[in-house]
C-alpha cells in the first residue's frame, strides 16, 4: 500500500452537516476498498484562486491516507459524483524515509 494525499474543496452554500456527510462517504470509500485514512487536516473556508461554477469561496480539507491503486480509483469516482465537491486531488506522496528504510538500502 502507498501512501496517498487528497485536497477536497467543499462548496461553501452547503451546510456543515453535509460537508462532513461526503467527507465521510470518502473515508469509508478508502475504508472499504482495503486502504486506511490517516490525518485529516480541516483548512476550513478559503477564497478560491479564481471562480469554480460562480463559487468564489471554498471549505478546504486535506486527507492523507494508504492504499492500492483500486483505492485510488474508486475514492476518484466518489468524489467526481458528488455534488458538494467543487475539486479534488490526489496525489502519491514520496516514500518516508525512516532509519530502517534507509539501513534496508545500504
Amino acid at each position: 500500500m502507498r501512501p496517498y494525499e487528497t485536497m477536497i474543496v467543499f462548496d461553501t452554500s452547503v451546510d456543515a452537516q453535509n460537508i462532513q456527510v461526503s467527507l465521510d462517504r470518502a473515508l469509508d470509500t478508502i475504508r472499504n476498498n482495503g486502504g486506511t485514512p490517516g490525518a485529516i487536516d480541516r483548512w476550513g473556508k478559503r477564497a478560491l484562486a479564481y471562480e469554480i461554477n460562480k463559487k468564489k469561496e471554498g471549505y478546504y480539507v486535506v486527507v492523507e491516507f494508504s492504499g492500492a491503486a483500486e483505492t485510488v480509483t474508486e475514492l476518484d469516482r466518489i468524489l467526481g459524483l458528488s455534488d458538494e465537491v467543487l475539486r479534488f486531488k490526489i496525489v502519491r506522496l514520496p516514500a518516508r524515509r525512516t532509519p530502517a528504510t534507509i539501513a534496508a538500502r545500504s
